[in-house]
């Protein structure tokens, strides 16, 4: 398998990851969506108080979301720093390939989606646009881009048995 192989199964594994337990990841994402709804489009009437607090839990649930991902993730699996470090030595270029891909993945979503689309809309519209797009990105792009580490986290360190050649 060439090394742009190995870093696709990683996305590809996040991709059955997710529409395997997407319920409980778009569940914990949808209290950041909510709250980047409200918050964003409605800021200048939500007291700073309230605000800060929802940051909290926004990052409260994000945490919870990251840790139910990697018990999910990893159930049954052997993970070790070793293993981890011989990947990273012999298949390098794969992880550089990781990478690239979410590097294409932040051009697309975040540089693309926010900064240019939201750019070339009308100032009266940039706020609402921001709203319903944080609202969207929340359970879907950064919920998606959570999976993905983990499943980096466990291709790289995920004790195998050494292919026979």
């Amino acid at each position: 398998m060439s090394e742009f192989g190995l870093a696709l199964e990683v996305p590809r594994w996040a991709g059955r990851f997710y529409l395997r337990h997407w319920a409980v990841v778009v569940g914990l994402s949808l209290i950041a969506s909510v709250q980047r709804l409200v918050v964003v489009n409605w800021g200048d009437h939500v007291p700073s108080g309230v605000a800060f607090a929802s940051e909290v839990v926004v990052m409260a649930a994000r945490v919870l979301l990251v840790v139910v991902i990697w018990r999910l993730a990893t159930r049954g699996e052997r993970l070790r720093w070793a293993d981890a470090r011989a990947f990273a030595t012999r298949h390098w270029p794969s992880l550089v390939w990781q990478g690239v891909l979410l590097a294409a993945a932040f051009l697309v979503f975040d540089v693309g989606a926010e900064q240019v689309v939201g750019g070339l809309l009308p100032e009266s519209a940039r706020q609402t646009y921001l709203a319903v797009l944080l609202f969207v990105k929340n359970p879907t792009v950064i919920a998606f881009t959570f999976v993905w580490w983990v499943g980096l986290i466990r291709q790289v360190a995920v004790t195998r048995p050494v292919p026979v050649r």
